[in-house]
């Protein structure tokens, strides 16, 4: 076992490992804060969860619009200082955050948020596929799940017993994380995008993105995948306040929740992906929104937190089999003088569907009844399931026409 550890130590450069690190540390601090957010906003600013799920959607959509931007500069002036910008930029606005109060401030502070979040996934996603060569793609972006979760496992946990005490500590820890991994990668990263690249001219029609918007698999793919994602943006967004408001479960106990899907994807997320990537991706990504419908139905009909922590695990198995299968699928197609464009569109799927969920899963409760978003996210990830499957047909008769 020590021999295969050391084998895929040295399968990757130090600079992959010098990421996943700062991603451990960033996403420890930021775990402590962000599960329990929608908890935070409603009872901080004294509004109905309607008005703080479109504050989240708010967020999301500034993320969308930055991401189109992102790309093309990640493309002309490399990966390195748009992700410390954003890493830096993210860390100063949850210090703000913890001193807003009001709801002006709070939306102020969270289009910041919006604007920075884009540049480091963007830059992050394309310097792996810089760094990496593409059969070892879909094990490295599994790694930096890995890696990322690994730090969700210990935040939450954590976090619930510090938020009950001071969420304002959380804030400051959040911040500590990220500045910390900004200044890592400002003194010890090195620029991945190769000086004889085509460099983009950002003046083109459409930003540059002509090319990725007329590729027309890799569109559907990810509007397909955008819609999928709806229903793990309202688990992620929605569940906490909705275990608390309607069955008194605190932060401190909920925290388990979201360390359960965390201690999974370190434990089995690598081994997951190893019987994933010898199959067709199309098929995969259809079997993992299966999962996802079933955990949002299975959270619909519970009633407690053992009900709602099984929601979870299984809507882990569907993060499991789709998230690293959509990265790699979408980097694999991309070519290097726009891989970091690819990247941002591909980037926006879980922008899009961040924007729509929470403010739809909000109306739902506010309007029908806090179990209505449930079910209606587990018929939005059926009806993706089954759109997965029709463009996994048309794929197969496109190959056998030409």
């Amino acid at each position: 076992m020590n021999d295969k550890i050391k084998n895929v130590i040295k399968e990757y450069p130090d600079q992959f490992w010098l990421m996943a690190f700062g991603m451990l540390i960033s996403t420890i601090g930021t775990s402590m804060i962000w599960p329990f957010m929608t908890i935070y906003a409603t009872e901080k600013l004294g509004v109905g969860l309607a008005v703080v799920t479109g504050l989240l959607s708010f967020t999301s959509i500034i993320t969308l619009l930055f991401s189109f931007i992102a790309g093309p500069i990640a493309d002309k002036i490399g990966r390195k200082w748009v992700m410390v910008i954003s890493l830096a930029g993210n860390g100063v606005c949850w210090i703000l955050l913890s001193y807003a109060n009001s709801l002006a401030a709070f939306a102020i502070l969270m289009g910041l948020r919006g604007v920075f979040q884009p540049l480091y996934q963007i830059g992050s996603d394309a310097m792996m596929a810089d760094m990496v060569l593409p059969e070892k793609r879909a094990q490295g972006y599994s790694i930096l799940r890995m890696s990322n979760n690994l730090g969700v496992a210990i935040g939450p946990a954590v976090g619930g017993f510090v938020t009950s005490a001071s969420y304002t500590l959380a804030f400051f820890l959040a911040a500590t994380g990220l500045l910390t991994y900004s200044a890592l990668l400002t003194f010890k990263a090195k620029e991945t995008l190769r000086k004889d690249a085509t460099i983009p001219d950002l003046n083109e029609r459409f930003g540059g993105y002509g090319q990725v918007l007329n590729d027309r698999p890799f569109i559907n793919f990810n509007l397909i995948y955008a819609f999928c994602f709806i229903t793990a943006s309202m688990i992620w967004v929605l569940l906490a306040v909705y275990a608390k408001q309607n069955f008194g479960i605190p932060e401190k106990i909920y925290g388990f929740i979201p360390t359960t899907n965390a201690i999974m994807v370190v434990t089995l997320q690598f081994f997951v992906t190893r019987l994933t990537v010898r199959r067709n991706p199309l098929f995969v990504m259809a079997i993992g929104a299966m999962f996802y419908a079933a955990a949002s139905i299975i959270i619909g009909f519970g009633n407690g937190f053992w009900f709602f922590w099984l929601g979870m695990v299984v809507m882990t198995f569907g993060e499991l089999i789709m998230v690293p299968t959509a990265t790699t699928f979408s980097a694999n197609l991309a070519p290097p003088d726009k891989r970091a464009r690819y990247m941002s569109v591909h980037g926006m799927s879980h922008g899009i569907s961040s924007s729509i969920g929470p403010f739809l899963g909000g109306t739902l409760n506010d309007s029908i009844s806090p179990q209505a978003p449930w079910f209606a996210g587990g018929i939005i990830s059926l009806f993706s399931g089954v759109l997965f499957v029709f463009l996994n047909k048309n794929a197969i008769k496109k190959t056998k026409i030409g």
